[in-house]
């Protein structure tokens, strides 16, 4: 059974980039990861061009995070990889993620991604997982107010409330650390490149929970530097919006049909107080 995985890069820093592989190898997993280096220079190739558990692309042409990640697929595809790791470059963990997660996509073939518990670096969970959002739910968690109605609707709209050690199925999973079913990748089709970078995860989430389980599967962790660049710079804030403005297009405004629909079924999996 063969296992990939993909990181890509964009003018990344060495030390940051080390941890990450480090942490793929750390299990001695049989495992091919290709780095997809976007950034112009390909400053970072010769620190593993003698690794043959590494394949190197280097993509000046920078076509996003989504159609980069697509190039390892498609590698993964031609090796006749069964699973893929989509990983970010600012992920790190110590024990044992990936053969475990492996394990229990192995059991269900109808597992068509999943994403462990999210972590950030003091130990404190990420709220990743996700219902179907509305245009309102993407307003809502820019501005944040008026604050009691920000927090009820956050509650509901991350799931914060339900037990953090459930797995469960979610609409939304985030693109920072996921495995993917690829016999499922051949049904619903990879990244669309039509995101440079934002949403391009939840579209492909979404489109997976369509015809498989979508999966959070916090029995295993990993540690996330999570940096909400959006709201820091305004040149990745007008990507956000413009990748917002591609998402409800494709899906619908106001009048996603299907949108109530999946968040129902998503909450009637549990109770939540």
């Amino acid at each position: 059974m063969k296992i990939t995985a993909s990181i890509v890069i964009y003018n990344t820093e060495l030390t940051e980039l080390s941890r990450v592989i480090d942490s793929v190898f750390n299990g001695n997993i049989n495992l091919k990861l290709c780095l997809i280096d976007n950034s112009f220079k390909d400053t970072l190739k010769q620190q593993w061009v003698d690794d043959d558990r590494i394949i190197y692309i280097h993509n000046p042409s920078n076509p996003g995070f989504g159609a980069a990640h697509n190039l390892g697929i498609q590698i993964a595809l031609n090796l006749g990889s069964k699973y893929h790791f989509i990983i970010n470059p600012d992920v790190f963990f110590e024990r044992d993620v990936i053969s475990k997660m492996i394990d229990y996509m192995h059991e269900d073939p109808l597992i068509g991604m999943m994403m462990p518990q999210i972590l950030n670096v003091d130990g404190s969970i990420q709220n990743l997982p996700k219902l179907l959002p509305s245009p309102y739910s993407v307003l809502m968690r820019k501005i944040k107010w008026p604050k009691n109605s920000y927090n009820t609707f956050i509650n509901s709209y991350e799931l914060r409330s339900v037990d953090k050690k459930i797995i469960y199925n979610a609409p939304i999973l985030s693109g920072c650390f996921t495995l993917l079913n690829l016999e499922a990748v051949k049904k619903v089709g990879m990244y669309d490149d039509a995101f440079f970078m934002y949403f391009e995860d939840w579209d492909l989430s979404r489109r997976m929970n369509e015809k498989y389980k979508t999966l959070y599967f916090p029995a295993v962790s990993v540690y996330h530097g999570y940096e909400s660049g959006a709201n820091k710079s305004s040149k990745l804030f007008k990507i956000f919006l413009n990748s917002a403005f591609t998402y409800f297009n494709k899906w619908g405004w106001f009048f996603d049909s299907e949108r109530g629909k999946v968040n129902k079924r998503t909450l009637a999996q549990f109770t939540i107080e």
